[in-house]
């Protein structure tokens, strides 16, 4: 069977529907520039220079092949991974799972109120307490595009926010003086102690995000609609792998920015493990334009991840539950533990890396399955993984496991 031509050599009308069909990714790779991969990425190139770039690197390619894979299940079954799973659990084994989904979920939205509520502070001065107030409010508002309008509305507005995040985080890079030595250096794997580890665990968390994987099959369903022609499944599938490589290779280069950024500027810089800190050295060092402009893209990934987040929330808890609650109501649930964080006055930027922490725990409990049912010959016929996709999920849910477990050894030996 012949190949079918790249997008570049297809004729102009499969290159629109190409870009007709795009967007879903998009809206799932907010989800990797998120508050919480300032924290961590800042925090690693600010402590430890270009030492864990590698990570950054890694994690952003186990994504690509993680989104393709999440939202090829979408389509060709019809259905989420959290549904798939809802029919296959038993009720207490089903319950169990959604607990565990729920404090992924959970931690997710602490780090993006969080982050929304430092940049409010750093741009008006707005109290943190009610700036987590404003963004959840705000959030509110951009669900509301999503229930009364069309996902396609909501597409647009998180892709533009989108637009703002990248300008925000990588227009620093290009007056930082980076050291394109020392960067390349980073690419190779390595640690120095158990902080680096749990800073990797993090970053890796932070990049490669559990509520995503689960969000991303719906939002793919949602989007093209349920479908058994397997002429328009591999259209959306082709479709697909562009969407997911573009909107990944934004996000990732925004990742990767941070981290030179701080690794070139802000290196031994005292305060720097704060996000406050880190904004008040950018100003320092860059200007305040930089800064001002940093904390905006701040203030747009902590509104926009917030908002997507919820929805991912939603998606899992209709799919392991069979239980629909209103997106708003939900939203305003899920706003009250990130709002007892900033009233207890935690560490805002501390609170931000261990969430990616927790996330990065949660990282098997929904991979496992992902590559498991995206490799059943039984629920997706002509269209499972082939051999060499099928292993690399498995390789990537053993290292991020692996990693996991490493640092659970670290940290009770006191190393």
């Amino acid at each position: 069977m012949p190949k079918s031509p790249s997008l570049l050599a297809a004729p102009p009308s499969r290159v629109r529907a190409t870009m007709f069909a795009m967007g879903p990714a998009f809206v799932a790779a907010i989800a990797y520039v998120d508050p919480g991969n300032v924290a961590a990425n800042l925090t690693a190139g600010a402590r430890y220079g270009y030492l864990l770039l590698w990570v950054l690197v890694l994690a952003n390619g186990i994504a690509v092949l993680v989104q393709y894979q999440s939202a090829k299940l979408g389509i060709v079954t019809g259905q989420s991974l959290p549904e798939i799973l809802g029919e296959r659990l038993k009720t207490g084994p089903r319950r169990v799972y959604w607990i565990q989904a729920e404090l992924v979920a959970g931690a997710t939205d602490i780090a993006e109120v969080l982050g929304g509520a430092i940049a409010l502070y750093l741009l008006f001065g707005v109290p943190l307490l009610l700036g987590g107030l404003i963004v959840g409010l705000a959030s509110m508002g951009l669900l509301l595009l999503q229930t009364h309008r069309s996902q396609r509305s909501f597409e647009a507005v998180i892709i533009t926010l989108l637009g703002v995040i990248v300008i925000g985080f990588m227009s620093g890079l290009f007056f930082s003086g980076m050291n394109p030595a020392e960067a390349v250096a980073g690419i190779v794997p390595r640690f120095e102690g158990t902080d680096s580890v749990l800073l990797a665990t993090s970053m890796l968390g932070a990049t490669v995000m559990p509520h995503v994987i689960y969000l991303h099959s719906a939002l793919a369903r949602d989007r093209h609609g349920v479908t058994t022609d397997p002429v328009r499944i591999r259209s959306l599938l082709r479709s697909t792998r562009w969407d997911v490589g573009g909107a990944l290779f934004v996000a990732g280069a925004v990742n990767i920015s941070m981290l030179l950024l701080a690794a070139a500027a802000l290196r031994g810089v005292e305060g720097t493990d704060s996000i406050e800190g880190a904004h008040a050295a950018v100003v320092a060092t860059l200007g305040p334009a930089i800064g001002v402009i940093f904390a905006i893209g701040l203030l747009a990934s902590g509104l926009a991840s917030t908002s997507v987040g919820t929805y991912a929330g939603s998606s899992i808890m209709g799919g392991l539950l069979k239980l629909k609650v209103p997106l708003l109501l939900r939203r305003a649930i899920t706003l009250i533990p990130a709002l007892v964080v900033l009233a207890i006055g935690f560490d805002p930027t501390r609170a931000l890396v261990l969430s990616q922490v927790v996330l990065s725990f949660g990282i098997p409990f929904a991979l496992i399955p992902l590559v498991w049912f995206a490799s059943s010959r039984k629920l997706m016929g002509d269209f499972v993984n082939r051999p060499w996709l099928r292993w690399s999920g498995w390789i990537s849910a053993g290292a991020i496991t692996v990693l996991n477990i490493l640092l659970i050894v670290l940290v009770a030996s006191g190393n």
